[in-house]
């Protein structure tokens, strides 16, 4: 089983509890390494990254944190997929491996990525939602319309 990469599941996560937990109001990258049980400075590394890609926007301040940067709808796992650097280059080989493995791979490639593009973060948060998992504790409201 091909498998993605750890950083790209708590990347993808922590973006999905902001759109599911944010309203109005900032998560902080220390309440969000709690709920995922990781150091919140592993996880500040990313929440960095997705900030310089425009995945999400940094509140500065003692109730700051971070909110999406764009809608929901406009966010996909491609993005924040971009934003960690997550784009792995196919190394060159043998001409068997250069002929026959690399373009096998090359289509795994782009089957994965087609889906990660299609993927949004609303459409995550619509999943959410629809089995009921709980909110945070905060029980912030979405007043996205």
């Amino acid at each position: 089983m091909i498998q993605l990469s750890k950083r790209l599941f708590y990347a993808t996560e922590a973006v999905l509890y902001i759109a599911y937990n944010a309203a109005s109001e900032p998560v902080s990258s220390k309440e969000i390494a709690g709920k995922q049980g990781m150091p919140s400075r592993y996880l500040e590394q990313m929440m960095q990254k997705l900030v310089r890609a425009g995945v999400l926007r940094g509140v500065r301040g003692p109730h700051g944190g971070y909110l999406l940067a764009r809608e929901k709808r406009r966010i996909t796992l491609a993005d924040i997929c971009k934003a960690l650097g997550e784009e792995e280059a196919i190394p060159k080989s043998t001409p068997l491996g250069n002929q026959i493995v690399v373009p096998v791979l090359r289509k795994f490639q782009a089957s994965i990525a087609e889906r990660l593009h299609e993927t949004t973060i609303a459409d995550l948060y619509e999943q959410a939602t629809e089995h009921q998992i709980r909110k945070s504790d905060g029980e912030r409201t979405d007043f996205n319309i």
